[in-house]
């Protein structure tokens, strides 16, 4: 019989960590439809009664680590939007192999769960107004005009993207990849010069 679940799941000990990680770990190498409490067990080096202790069942895990993810990434897309250059910042994150690779695991998965879709839609909308704000401000003071550039279209156009070239990109295909890449950044290179690849180094280990 498992333990009784831990009365504050959110608690952060060596043991709930290493779970999370080893979830992460088996989402990336294998895809969702892979973690399972045996081999989260296995991969942590734990005991698998200890998924139910600390999470109460996989949704709760899942919820957990994505929620994990999503903090983390809202204070780096925040530090990027507050930055010098919001918008290298943010064109550099969305096209993130890692974090996208994250993402559409997720996606799938909340095909087939709907507390997980539920989640990701209340985050996409957190983060999606916290982009915006971010990018209507850059290009006000870039002087940019807002009708024939609206700043929503402009925030779709360049994680949409982003995030397509990735797709294909798992497949192979890459035909018009360097194009579409060279033609976002001559626009961003346009308002806020040439890219600081120290900044950008430093969102991306975060």
């Amino acid at each position: 019989m498992p333990p009784a679940r831990k009365k504050n799941p959110d608690q952060d000990t060596a043991a709930r960590t290493a779970l999370l990680d080893a979830a992460q770990e088996l989402m990336l190498e294998e895809g969702y439809a892979a973690v399972s409490t045996r081999k989260l067990a296995a991969k942590a080096g734990t005991n698998s009664a200890l998924v139910y202790y600390y999470f109460g069942n996989m949704d709760d895990l899942f919820i957990a680590l994505f929620r994990r993810g999503a903090e983390r990434s809202y204070e780096r897309q925040a530090t990027a939007l507050g930055s010098r250059q919001p918008l290298w910042g943010l064109w550099d994150i969305t096209h993130d192999l890692t974090s996208t690779a994250l993402i559409q695991e997720f996606q799938a998965l909340a095909n087939h769960r709907k507390a997980i879709r539920a989640e990701i839609a209340k985050f996409s909308r957190k983060f999606r107004r916290m982009q915006l704000d971010g990018i209507k401000q850059a290009l006000a003071e870039y002087g940019v005009d807002s009708e024939q550039w609206p700043a929503v279209s402009v925030l779709i156009l360049m994680s949409g993207i982003s995030r397509f070239l990735l797709v294909e990109e798992e497949f192979g295909v890459t035909i018009g990849h360097a194009e579409t890449v060279a033609l976002v950044e001559r626009h961003i290179r346009n308002l806020e010069g040439e890219r600081d690849k120290a900044l950008r180094k430093a969102l991306l280990s975060r």
